[in-house]
């Protein structure tokens, strides 16, 4: 049983856990974090709908609660970072090629069946709506904040299908960058020319307008406001 508060982080792997996990801890350092891996995009799970995404959330809340023995009250708030893979773009910018997984660029994506895409961007783009709508699950207050085309497009720069040994590389390499520096990076994510400017709300009609949710954008920096 904690005194502090705990702050829940959802992400999709352990790379992020690892680029982000020490400087979140650093500067929620008053309260208890707790990182949740969903293994992959929690939208695009099996069995998950716009109507059972809230529920899913709330059973990675659930585990934790579980596994820690907390209690309710003992939940300060639910941060969610998500990847955009280029959800919101027009059809006509996903191109079918012969490629054997999919091929993210800035300004359309390949693909072996186009049309699958599309309704897999169709479906998550209605989870995200409602992600992005709920201020609380079970209670909790939660925010979900994106980073586009991914973390490692915002955080290093370049937009590349990066291997899980070189996005864990990366992350071991920024993480020792900014170990005990929380400061400085949340200094650099404020200043970065990713950082989309506006409000919660704002920055979320930004990411669905035109290609932004293939270009190098996040709105990680609101975390901090």
């Amino acid at each position: 049983m904690s005194e502090k508060k705990v702050v829940v982080f959802i992400v999709e792997g352990p790379s992020d856990e690892a680029a982000l996990g020490t400087i979140m801890k650093d500067y929620f350092s008053n309260h208890e974090v707790q990182f949740v891996i969903v293994h992959g995009d929690i939208t695009l799970k099996n069995c998950v709908s716009r109507d059972s995404i809230l529920k899913k959330i709330n059973e990675q809340i659930e585990g934790v609660k579980s596994k820690y023995r907390y209690r309710q009250n003992d939940f300060l708030k639910i941060i969610h970072i998500a990847d955009m893979d280029g959800v919101y773009i027009s059809e006509k910018d996903i191109l079918e090629a012969d490629v054997e997984e999919i091929q993210y660029y800035e300004n359309h994506i390949e693909a072996k069946n186009a049309g699958i895409i599309a309704q897999r961007n169709k479906r998550k783009g209605d989870m995200l709506y409602k992600l992005r709508k709920t201020g609380k699950v079970n209670g909790i207050p939660y925010r979900i904040y994106f980073n586009s085309c991914n973390l490692e497009h915002v955080l290093y720069g370049e937009l590349k299908g990066y291997s899980d040994e070189e996005k864990q590389r990366l992350s071991d390499n920024f993480a020792d960058k900014y170990d005990g520096k929380a400061g400085e990076f949340v200094e650099f994510i404020l200043a970065s020319d990713a950082a989309v400017q506006g409000t919660y709300q704002k920055t979320w009609d930004y990411i669905e307008e035109d290609r932004n949710s293939l270009n190098r954008h996040t709105n990680m920096h609101l975390i901090f406001k």
